[in-house]
């Protein structure tokens, strides 16, 4: 026999339903499963399970797995994911510039920073919707003191005759260097189009061009070159590696260089991904990777010791210098400005 229910006994169901509807949901957004982040090898792998996996996730109960590549590679599988229902990472990590170009092309979840408690503390420049900053540096310039006298205020202390073929400049910053040279011939943040007509003065005089950032530490270290761009974190590993150089700081401005991470749009498990980027904000994570790689904390206030901050931030007479990229200028002009690299001033 059918059993009937009174419109009184059918609203109590409906009700016991929508509170078990509930209750499923606030079970649903507690962190746990498995997260995958993808990000790079080497020691930066390795300090992101030791600083942030390990500590913080896995009381959680997330099992996290890493999917290693380099920057391109995993920029190009973000991209390439987007369509799909779900993609092969729930985090990734990329460099602030590369991040915003997986935003643009709308691979990445907007944030809901109410999810991300520390995401308060971020410094103000460093704040956007798609990403939480992890560590960051700055654009500086590296030179041997017993070689380039007086000490170089300026980008364009690397134009000085004097310093023909001693000056070095990197193949894969191709961007930073075309920039650099922008800012001292008229050009911007947002226009580099002055610097190549810059950079083949210096062509001209004998500038030797490194293959990679450790051709060229190794370069300072044999004293092959003397003056190079460069960011503050690698000058500093180098000054502890023995390279006989110090740090200048060009009054053109301390640009911003770094990495973030960010959730996918796609993300399999979007509650555990918002645990790791609090995560990656923690103060303990932030010291264990400003000692180990040289980095800044993209947060507010003293988190690091005098010693440490000495060693690895930018000098506080020198913050008001520091300034951002126009990363949507990088986005739509980087295919023309390598390709100008290559052909015209490598060439």
């Amino acid at each position: 026999m059918e059993a009937k229910l009174s419109r009184r006994q059918f609203n109590t169901f409906l009700g016991a339903a929508a509170l078990g509807s509930v209750g499923s949901a606030f079970a649903e957004a507690k962190p746990g499963g498995k997260l995958v982040v993808g990000t790079w090898g080497g020691d930066y792998g390795k300090f992101v399970r030791e600083y942030i996996v390990t500590p913080y996730l896995d009381p959680k109960g997330i099992t996290t797995d890493f999917a290693l590549d380099q920057t391109s590679p995993r920029l190009l599988k973000n991209l390439a994911e987007k369509r799909l229902r779900h993609g092969s990472m729930d985090v990734t990590a990329l460099t602030f510039d590369t991040m915003y170009q997986v935003w643009k092309n709308g691979g990445l979840l907007e944030l809901d920073h109410s999810r991300i408690p520390a995401y308060g503390g971020v410094l103000d420049f460093l704040k956007n919707p798609y990403a939480v900053p992890h560590i960051y540096t700055g654009r500086v310039i590296l030179y041997n003191a017993e070689k380039v006298n007086p000490a170089p205020t300026s980008y364009a202390d690397l134009w000085d005759p004097k310093y023909a073929n001693k000056v070095g400049v990197i193949d894969i910053q191709y961007q930073t260097t075309i920039e650099s040279a922008a800012l001292i011939s008229g050009g911007s943040m947002s226009n580099f189009e002055p610097g190549k007509a810059k950079l083949l003065e210096l062509k001209k005089q004998g500038v030797k061009v490194y293959p990679t950032n450790e051709a060229m530490g190794q370069a300072l270290a044999t004293g092959e070159c003397w003056m190079c761009i460069m960011w503050l974190a690698r000058g500093r590993q180098w000054q502890q590696d023995g390279a006989p150089i110090k740090v200048a700081y060009p009054k053109e401005g301390v640009v911003v260089y770094g990495n973030g991470f960010g959730i996918l749009k796609n993300a399999r498990n979007v509650d555990a991904a918002y645990a790791f980027l609090n995560a990656s904000l923690e103060k303990q994570a932030q010291i264990s990777f400003a000692d180990h790689m040289g980095y800044i904390p993209p947060v507010k206030g003293d988190v690091l010791s005098a010693a440490l901050a000495e060693r690895v931030d930018v000098p506080a007479g020198e913050k008001s210098k520091i300034i951002n990229r126009d990363y949507d200028y990088l986005l739509k002009n980087d295919a023309q400005l390598r390709d100008w690299w290559n052909k015209e001033f490598k060439g």
